[in-house]
């Protein structure tokens, strides 16, 4: 059976930084592309970055672009976001996920239909 478990979420001030984990298990994902999305009160889960299976290829959405940094360890079938410069708006529960679309490709999916393995998510605070 599949699991992804974030960690690294919490409360930081504004201006903070924060490094969030997301290790799977049962199966490897070395082939696929992985992602990271949020959800504040009331709004829709968004798409925040994706990299490719390789690594090779990133994309952030244009809120955390210059502020938020995704990598991956195959090795420890592992994605990680690097949050820098936090903002009282970037507070949500942030989900990690995979896609086993498009393996071996450098196509990222921004939706979130596409994904088909989730973690439970992780709190993100950030106080003004």
């Amino acid at each position: 059976q599949v699991h992804l478990v974030e960690s690294g979420g919490g409360l930081v001030q504004a201006g903070g930084s924060l490094r969030l984990s997301c290790a799977a298990s049962g199966r490897s994902f070395s082939r696929d592309a992985m992602a990271w999305f949020r959800q504040a009160p009331g709004k829709e889960r968004e798409f925040v970055a994706g990299i490719s299976w390789s690594g090779t290829n990133t994309y952030y959405t244009d809120s955390v672009k210059g502020r938020f940094t995704i990598s991956r360890d195959n090795a420890k079938n592992t994605v990680y976001l690097q949050m820098n410069s936090l903002k009282p708006e970037d507070t949500a529960v942030y989900y990690c996920a995979v896609t086993d679309r498009y393996s071996l490709s450098d196509y990222l999916p921004v939706a979130h239909h596409d994904y088909g393995y989730w973690g439970q998510g992780t709190q993100v605070t950030v106080s003004s």
